[in-house]
């Protein structure tokens, strides 16, 4: 047991076991469904997950803080059909100039969020809740020209074609651009959290909000920024959804918000602030992603229980997250502390005796 609590850490434990899950859902459906293992379904995996996990970054690091954010499918849908419009009269704009106003209009979207929840201490599921109905109604009055649509055809060569750009291809195998820009976001996310003053400050916010006050900690201005990364996020999951999706309605991105939570909680990031990474989110965006996937190629499941299974997979996160987590935290926490007393105690007889 010693060994086991000096090489890993609670967290590593669980996402440990999402990567287990994810093997185990692979192998099951494998032998249920036929040309399961092919380059096809990898592809189709692959990229709905790269949007579920770039939205997870950004669900993850409020919830480290102790808050939630329910306008991100909103705020999708909007960027989206924002920059599909813009698109669609001027096909002069490029990939990165594209992108750069999806993340600009994110942003912002994300800042009023901040300015509500951090300056104006609005609880964070009313405030989102809020800007989600106020986005979404954006999203209906600014298509209504449009005839609350994006087509496809209309779009300028590039963002038609992106979704089927590549990186690089090992047989059937083909690693496409989007899969490649949202691992890069959460190895960015995950990096900053990990190593950044700003990402350890997150957690202790998360954790214990009062001691972190106490420190000198500006938890308004963290939280601020919080939403304000998460806005940006929300921005490039737009920009990705109109280039995977092409067609959109003023749905898009609708229920987006619910699978970006599912993604976190169920990857290991705590609702209630204080623990988790983006490691674990993105696991956890890939078990939802698959396991979505192959519910849908499952003719014996219905919509009706494919939603009902992501539900139980919540539930049974925050169960575990709640006793289970909690439990293993302790035991590591005993762990560490009598190391500590061991190397005080060998330091001391080290000491030559007076």
């Amino acid at each position: 047991m010693k060994f086991i609590t000096r090489i890993l850490r609670p967290e590593q434990v669980r996402e440990l076991v999402t990567l287990f899950l994810i093997v185990i859902i692979v192998l099951g459906f494998g032998t249920l469904l036929t040309d399961y293992y092919t380059g096809r379904t990898f592809v189709r995996v692959s990229t709905s997950i790269a949007i579920i996990a770039v939205v997870a970054m950004a669900q993850t690091l409020v919830a480290i803080t102790r808050n939630i954010d329910l306008s991100l499918g909103a705020i999708v849908g909007f960027c989206a059909f924002f920059l599909g419009v813009q698109l669609s009269y001027h096909h002069e704009i490029g990939p990165v100039p594209a992108a750069l106003i999806a993340i600009a209009i994110g942003t912002a979207m994300g800042m009023i969020n901040g300015l509500i929840i951090a300056y104006g201490r609005v609880p964070a599921i009313i405030t989102t809740i809020g800007t989600m109905a106020i986005y979404r109604t954006a999203i209906v009055l600014y298509s209504a020209p449009e005839g609350g649509i994006v087509s496809a055809h209309r779009l300028p060569m590039w963002a038609r074609q992106f979704a089927s750009w590549s990186i690089f291809k090992v047989g059937d195998l083909d690693f496409r651009v989007m899969v490649g820009i949202a691992i890069a976001v959460v190895i960015l996310i995950q990096l900053m959290l990990t190593y950044l003053p700003y990402g350890r400050r997150l957690y202790a916010i998360g954790s214990n909000p009062e001691a972190a006050r106490i420190a000198g900690f500006p938890a308004q201005r963290i939280v601020f920024l919080a939403y304000l990364i998460g806005g940006a996020l929300a921005g490039l999951g737009g920009y990705l959804f109109l280039l995977q999706y092409g067609n959109l309605m003023v749905l898009a991105g609708e229920g987006l918000e619910f699978d970006a939570v599912a993604a976190a909680v169920v990857g290991g990031v705590n609702i209630f602030g204080g623990t988790g990474t983006a490691i674990g989110a993105f696991l956890g965006a890939t078990l939802i992603g698959t396991l979505d996937y192959s519910l849908r190629r499952w003719p014996a499941i219905s919509e009706f229980w494919r939603n009902a299974i992501l539900g139980l997979l919540i539930l049974l996160a925050v169960a575990t997250d709640s006793a289970i987590m909690a439990r293993l935290r302790l035991i590591w926490a005993r762990a560490a502390a009598a190391r500590t007393t061991e190397m005080a105690e060998a330091k001391a007889r080290s000491m030559p005796q007076a």
